[in-house]
């Protein structure tokens, strides 16, 4: 199917301030090329034709950079007056598409096989597949709890952990879900929310969640050190 992705690249990048100066968390020059740049070109490769770039923070510095079209990709902006949270950004990016959409941040990589997420959506009727990504020896991310059939049954506060599933930020979700929410709540969405806090832990036993794992290539340039490590990985990953 030809499933658009959600990217998430209003991010202020407060952390990366020494670093990278002025600029969206997302359009971090990595080895001469935006942070982002990346993003397409995974993208491209799983086949994505439509990028929806929820944008805020400079948002006409990403808009020059990548355009209408980039990398043969279509790209539309949906751009965030005001900060609205990860829900918000979604939601509102969600009302251009048809009915499914990937959803990833701008500010990770996570080499995920995007068309096994859909299938893996349809193979267990789910409301919103996650990707999970194996750690060891962290407590910079909260973890994931399964059952059996891989439905998520919690989200667990971040703690040190010798080993555990981190929620790797790249998502399956059908628009609907939203609607299903508001229905529960019996109330439209705010503007502005969290997805992490106020779908995925607020609904995790009332929705079907479900997490797909991948121990592929990930990083989050959230912090200096992984943004250093980015610049010797991707010219590897990338060359």
């Amino acid at each position: 199917m030809n499933i658009p992705a959600i990217v998430l690249a209003g991010g202020l990048g407060t952390r990366l301030r020494n670093v990278v100066k002025d600029l969206p968390k997302p359009m971090a020059p990595i080895n001469g090329k935006p942070f982002l740049h990346y993003v397409f070109v995974y993208l491209k490769k799983q086949g994505v034709k439509q990028v929806i770039l929820s944008v805020g923070y400079k948002a006409e510095v990403i808009e020059e950079y990548f355009g209408d079209v980039y990398m043969g990709i279509s790209v539309l902006y949906m751009i965030e007056e005001k900060p609205l949270g990860t829900g918000g950004g979604i939601y509102q990016a969600a009302s251009l598409c048809e009915e499914y959409a990937y959803v990833l941040n701008g500010d990770t990589f996570f080499d995920v096989d995007l068309p096994s997420l859909y299938k893996y959506y349809k193979a267990n009727n789910a409301d919103i597949v996650l990707s999970l990504k194996p750690m060891q020896q962290f407590d910079r991310y909260g973890s994931i709890q399964m059952d059996d059939t891989t439905r998520i049954t919690k989200f667990k506060e971040k703690q040190y952990l010798e080993s555990g599933l981190i929620n790797g930020g790249v998502y399956l979700l059908n628009k609907e879900c939203f609607r299903k929410i508001e229905h529960k709540q019996g109330e439209l969405l705010p503007i502005k929310f969290s997805f992490e806090k106020d779908i995925l832990e607020k609904y995790v036993d009332e929705l079907k969640f479900y997490g797909k794992t991948f121990d592929n290539y990930f990083i989050d340039i959230g912090i200096p050190e992984d943004y250093a490590r980015a610049q010797q990985e991707f010219d590897v990953l990338f060359s």
